[in-house]
């Protein structure tokens, strides 16, 4: 901006006019920043604004993506150890009613019809049975047929290795596959229920009048035996698939702890300080405004100067 010199009639810079210019368009982009900030309530909001900030919050935030996947992992993980619990507790109920009908029948008290009767009340509850192994479904695959297996990646480690779980309700996992037997609840068609040789629970819808078969005086005490051996077994079997829950009930707790840590750390470094930045904003508001007045008062001088000549 320049103007006459009264010294030596020359024209110069007008100083105090660009300093006052600077000053206000300084203020005008520290305005337009926080206004930025406090719209969209991050101190980040690209690269620029703080690299080694913006380097680590990115990084946060792909760990913080992994972990949320992994939750959804452990869900379903947790899903299927607590389908396959309950069935199992099913079971077990059903196999401590088909031993108190057993238990009824060897009372001397109990006549020929009567052990039929309840012979056909046991034979129902393995008929649940079957229906229980059968419906006890999780993505369209069977849990307690003996063939299960799957691998659920449950967390990643310093390098993003995938660290993984095995749910493995298969009869060749020797933990759920009780003492090394063929632990099938097919109730229908094993004659090994439950891993306990001989146990066929079938053999009861073939008791009649002339053939009591597992309810017979002489081998009653053994059909007793077997039932609770293989209640037993599936205790042994649900105490297994409880472990596998229970660990996953740590680990979907540790995940929500870490994606709540990593959240905050994030907050950290991106969030805006809200009372901060409306204090900077007033500030800079207030430094636009005289700027405003010192351009005005600096551009005044020259137009002084230029009504003397007019004299």
């Amino acid at each position: 901006m320049p103007f006459a010199s009264s010294e030596s009639a020359r024209i110069v810079t007008n100083i105090p006019a660009e300093n006052a210019y600077n000053s206000l368009k300084k203020s005008g982009l520290e305005i337009s920043l926080r206004q930025l900030r406090l719209s969209t309530g991050k101190r980040i909001n690209n690269a620029s604004d703080d690299v080694a900030a913006y380097i680590t919050s990115r990084a946060l935030q792909a760990r913080n993506g992994a972990l949320k996947a992994s939750m959804k992992v452990v869900g379903d993980a947790k899903n299927i150890t607590n389908i396959a619990m309950d069935s199992l507790d099913n079971i077990g109920e059903l196999i401590t009613l088909i031993k108190d009908s057993t238990s009824g029948a060897a009372s001397g008290a109990m006549g020929t019809d009567e052990k039929i009767a309840l012979a056909k009340a046991a034979w129902r509850m393995a008929q649940q049975i079957q229906t229980v192994v059968d419906s006890t479904v999780f993505g369209g695959r069977q849990l307690l047929d003996g063939t299960y297996s799957v691998n659920f990646f449950i967390a990643t480690n310093a390098t993003n290795d995938l660290i993984s779980m095995a749910v493995n309700l298969s009869t060749s996992n020797t933990e759920f596959n009780v003492e090394s037997n063929n632990f099938d609840l097919n109730s229908i068609t094993t004659t090994n229920f439950a891993g306990i040789t001989g146990l066929d629970l079938s053999s009861l819808n073939t008791v009649n009048s002339t053939d009591l078969g597992v309810f017979a005086d002489s081998v009653i005490n053994v059909t007793l035996t077997s039932l609770t051996e293989a209640l037993n077994n599936i205790s042994k079997t649900a105490s297994f698939v409880g472990g596998l829950a229970n660990r996953l009930d740590s680990q979907s707790s540790l995940i929500e702890e870490q994606v709540t840590n990593y959240n905050a750390a994030i907050s950290r470094l991106e969030d805006a300080d809200v009372a901060q930045e409306q204090l900077s904003l007033i500030k800079a508001q207030f430094l636009q405004q005289t700027s405003l007045t010192s351009l005005s008062q600096a551009n005044q001088n020259p137009q002084a100067f230029l009504r003397l000549l007019q004299q």
